[in-house]
């Protein structure tokens, strides 16, 4: 039993990280402290004021553990780390943390290659240090236009063979066929040559188009002299296409150096933080990331929870980031980020001139963002926050956060499937989605299936609870909905008592046209608004359910259907199958041949052959 007094007790005053557990074993907040003792006891004193959201995070906390830096530099990476690995709820999260694309040069390899990642991964030891990566896009169609066009302009290879090694192997790509590729795999260029036109790729990545558009000019004007008009028509279009790339770059730095700026706008819940990208002193694109439940928090705190969350996913770091007003942590950050670009980076507080007119321009597109989305981001909060919360309140529960959904689907009772559906604060999390074949009921018997999925899927969740490993079930909901009523329901709460488990069960209670028309809870029906956001979310659950079971349904037949008598032979897999109907046309062919004769096949060895052999002969032969 984890005492948390008197873990308290044992804190040392050394910077590092702690993570706050549930009861159920899931992180719910990851801090640093300059003084783990100092910080950690500061969440537990009584006559500490704190904020509504920390308030209820303490109320949730069944132990913490710690781990003990060297510095606050390395407690601060840690913690960035660890935020990222888990999300913590009680985290101030950016609501959107997907990764932008960059274009990745693989500038070691001998014939290098122009790819898209979201992520920077270490090198090989062969080509360690030997790339380079242009962006962040922002936008993914910007992205595949530069790509394309620097593929039909210098022929930059796309494949993935393994150069000089895959050379000669195999015949060129579709690409060298519509001369957008001069095959490097063929040695149909040399390395030098080819390494030229790449050269030039990577001057239009870094923002000088001169080249290229002296180049097109060149060609268009060639073949239109030799009256070849489609492959001038071809350059003439291609020249268009870098006259819009280079006319969208309206933003621009005399310096031509590689700048983030950052701009925020806040309501007393919410934030938008709008950043602008500079490479080589262009703007190349911009993004905005939404704060929710900021309630208390200081607008440097935001800021440095951005920068934090932001910076950790990355793989380009400018020397300069500009910002509106001084962050939390500045000092500490600024080492971090550092040590991770190899280069001093350093923010900066404009005060005048170009810099600050950006900083000023990024603030006002922020603001914008936050008056133009309030609405839209409402009415989504409506549709699942807001609707989560009208189920709680009509059920009389006290909170529900995570809601599973179970279905059965079978035809006359062959090949019945059960599905488990989770949602999350009213969306779906699709992650969390399972299926089961049921394996001891025979025959249309709805409830004696939902009674094994679901002693299925809590005896898995224990499991993994005790042995402290896995993530599949381990995590139990706060209400469980049955695609029925009293009958469904009982069903659940039978199970549930015979593994001592206290879970809300709630049916959905359909009409005689199969449609949502209440709740069945606690012995009763509840009616609910059909008009209400929290009825629509139910209907959206149930019919999420009944799909998930239909489809997995329709494969589970599907695959039976095309079963083959072959496959119920030991020592026979896809190949084997393939060459003996290959050779012997039919199953009376494959009955009728010998050991011997099975053996010369090829890869059916002797023990396959008298597998064969053995189950033809000891049962009567089936359709």
């Amino acid at each position: 039993m984890f005492d948390i007094e008197e873990e308290l007790k044992k804190l040392p005053a050394q910077p590092g990280v702690y993570l706050m557990h549930d009861k159920y074993d899931h992180i719910i907040y990851v801090g640093k402290a300059v003084s783990l003792k100092n910080r950690v006891r500061q969440y537990f004193q009584p006559s500490r004021k704190v904020t509504t959201k920390i308030e209820r995070m303490i109320q949730n906390i069944s132990y913490f553990e710690y781990i003990v830096t060297d510095s606050e530099l390395e407690a601060l990476v840690l913690e960035c780390n660890l935020i990222k690995e888990y999300n913590p709820k009680y985290n101030t999260l950016l609501k959107d943390d997907k990764a932008y694309p960059f274009i990745k040069a693989t500038i070691g390899e001998m014939y290098p290659r122009l790819i898209t990642v979201r992520q920077m991964k270490k090198s090989s030891r062969k080509h360690s240090e030997k790339v380079k990566y242009f962006g962040p896009y922002t936008s993914v169609g910007a992205m595949k236009d530069v790509l394309e066009l620097l593929r039909k302009a210098y022929r930059v290879r796309t494949c993935n063979r393994s150069l000089p090694k895959d050379i000669g192997k195999e015949r060129p790509c579709l690409y060298y066929q519509i001369k957008q590729c001069d095959a490097p795999c063929q040695g149909y260029i040399s390395e030098e040559e080819y390494k030229q036109n790449f050269q030039k790729a990577l001057e239009v990545l870094q923002g000088d188009y001169t080249g290229l558009t002296n180049m097109l000019t060149e060609k268009m004007q060639l073949a239109a002299e030799k009256m070849e008009y489609e492959e001038a028509a071809e350059y003439r279009d291609l020249l268009q296409s870098v006259q819009r790339m280079t006319q969208k770059q309206k933003l621009t730095n005399q310096e031509m150096e590689d700048w983030d700026i950052i701009g925020i706008a806040r309501t007393h819940t919410e934030a938008v933080v709008q950043i602008f990208f500079m490479r080589n002193g262009r703007m190349i694109g911009r993004e905005h990331f939404l704060f929710e439940d900021i309630v208390q928090e200081e607008t440097r705190e935001v800021l440095a929870s951005f920068v934090k969350q932001f910076y950790a996913g990355t793989p380009f770091i400018p020397r300069e980031i500009f910002l509106p007003e001084e962050i939390a942590e500045q000092q500490v950050l600024e080492e971090w980020l550092t040590k991770m670009r190899g280069q001093k980076v350093a923010f900066r507080l404009p005060k005048k001139g170009q810099k600050e007119r950006l900083v000023e321009l990024a603030c006002n597109n922020a603001s914008i963002v936050l008056q133009k989305d309030a609405d839209k981001i409402k009415r989504e909060n409506e549709r699942t926050i807001g609707a989560m919360q009208q189920i709680t309140t009509l059920l009389g529960l006290s909170e529900i956060h995570r809601v599973e959904s179970y279905d059965i689907s079978n035809i006359s009772g062959f090949q019945s499937v059960g599905s488990m559906v989770v949602f999350e604060d009213g969306k779906p999390k699709k992650n969390n989605y399972r299926k089961f074949k049921i394996k001891t009921v025979d025959g249309p018997n709805d409830y004696g299936s939902m009674k094994e999925v679901l002693t299925r899927r809590f005896a898995h969740g224990l499991k993994e609870r005790a042995q402290k490993e896995g993530e599949k079930f381990s995590q139990f909901p706060d209400l469980l909905l049955m695609d029925g009523g009293k009958g469904q329901v009982n069903v659940a709460l039978e199970v549930l008592d015979e593994f001592g488990l206290s879970i809300p069960v709630c049916g959905m209670v359909k009409d005689d046209h199969h449609r949502t028309r209440g709740l069945y809870f606690n012995n009763e029906e509840l009616p609910i608004d059909t008009k209400s956001e929290g009825f629509h979310l139910i209907t959206r659950i149930q019919d999420e359910t009944h799909r998930f079971a239909i489809t997995f349904h329709r494969a589970v037949r599907s695959k039976e259907q095309v079963h083959s008598l072959l496959d119920d032979i030991p020592n026979v897999g896809e190949k084997r199958k393939r060459i003996l109907l290959t050779h012997f046309q039919s199953l009376e062919e494959i009955k009728a041949a010998t050991v011997e004769e099975l053996e010369r096949l090829p890869q059916i060895n002797r023990k396959a052959a008298e597998s064969i052999y053995t189950f033809f002969h000891s049962q009567p032969i089936r359709d």
